[in-house]
């Protein structure tokens, strides 16, 4: 741990810096199953889009699987969507899936299965903004780009102390990171910072004595890195409200739809619900959203979901198909939810009704 006493801050150049780190990283870097020798752009864009809000330890025995499944872009992108959407299950942020394989498809047919070089390039396809773009410039083709992410904005935000919020400065820590890099090695300059900033410059444990930077750190110099990145005052999460209903056929069959493809978990598999809003149902409000008519019952309990922006409280009513009706959407028997691509919020949900529905 850092010594909690002020030091002297040594000055040492910015060129300096960057190839410490470099010597940082060839003895330290992490053994990750996207890393080779010879990076390639697919491995490449495929991890990078699964560690979006993720961390590396869950997406490891997912990018294995994706590899096993679909060793090249051509594969992903000749797929069908569900596929890749039951195979994405338990990663979140399921717009990362959609247009992974919008993009996979873009690569095959209007690139000829390789990926551009350039950033300017990169962010005109499907799911790839800024950093995205930066990172697989740098690691996959080694152009002289500085991707920002949440671990090189806390390492760069303790090295030079910034004071304002990391989040609305990116511009002046990509500028500050790119005095940094050295001309030859961009790509690994900018993975060792990635792991500089997991392994070392980690956001509460840090461990100093190991760090290739501590000499040059203000941070570290005046015992103050808990301090930095500094952060927006964080909002509160509202929680929102729904009604799922629980509709079953005469054979035990389940039914489920798919929702749009636009918006939150678009294109997912879902009990049919009402909207998600912050006032709470009715019993007399539900009726319009519901996927037919029936003796709609109230399931006791209730199941609860965080999202990235909010809260949600999702309860159960349960009724019976008639014979004739339900035509459109997705018969499933309670054995076969496994085979559909159901988010996490809807697993919830089905073992609340597998479990709660025949009690009532």
């Amino acid at each position: 741990m850092c010594d909690p006493l002020v030091k002297k801050n040594k000055s040492i150049s910015s060129s300096e810096l960057g190839l410490r780190l470099l010597d940082w990283y060839d003895a330290n870097r992490r053994d990750l199953p996207w890393r080779t020798g010879d990076p390639d752009p697919y491995h490449v864009w495929l991890s990078e889009i699964m560690l979006q809000q993720t961390i590396v330890a869950t997406v490891i025995p997912y990018f294995g699987n994706f590899m096993a499944r679909w060793p090249k872009v051509e594969d992903l992108a000749h797929s069908d969507l569900d596929r890749v959407l039951h195979a994405w299950q338990g990663l979140g942020y399921y717009a990362r899936a959609r247009n992974l394989h919008k993009c996979a498809r873009v690569i095959t047919d209007q690139w000829g299965g390789q990926f551009p070089d350039t950033e300017e390039e990169l962010l005109k396809l499907p799911g790839i903004g800024p950093y995205t773009a930066g990172a697989i410039a740098a690691i996959a083709f080694n152009r002289p780009s500085t991707p920002v992410d949440g671990n090189i904005e806390r390492v760069i935000s303790r090295l030079h102390t910034l004071e304002k919020p990391a989040k609305t400065i990116k511009p002046e820590i990509a500028a500050r990171a790119g005095e940094m890099m050295p001309a030859e090695r961009p790509g690994d300059f900018a993975q060792a910072m990635m792991d500089l900033g997991a392994t070392v410059c980690r956001p509460k444990s840090v461990d100093c004595p190991s760090c290739p930077w501590s000499e040059g750190c203000r941070a570290h110099a005046a015992g103050s890195w808990a301090q930095f990145p500094v952060k927006l005052p964080r909002k509160p999460k509202p929680t929102r409200h729904g009604i799922g209903f629980w509709l079953v056929r005469e054979d035990g069959a389940i039914y489920l739809r798919r929702r749009p493809e636009k918006g939150l978990l678009g294109g997912m598999t879902e009990i049919p619900s009402t909207d998600w809003r912050e006032k709470p149902w009715s019993a007399d409000e539900i009726a319009q959203f519901a996927p037919t008519v029936s003796d709609w019952r109230e399931v006791p309990g209730k199941i609860t979901h965080t999202f990235t922006h909010f809260h949600l409280h999702l309860s159960l009513v349960a009724g019976v198909a008639k014979p004739d009706e339900m035509g459109n959407g997705i018969w499933c028997q309670p054995d076969e939810f496994p085979d559909h691509a159901l988010p996490t919020v809807m697993k919830k949900l089905v073992r609340h009704g597998l479990n709660s529905v025949d009690a009532i």
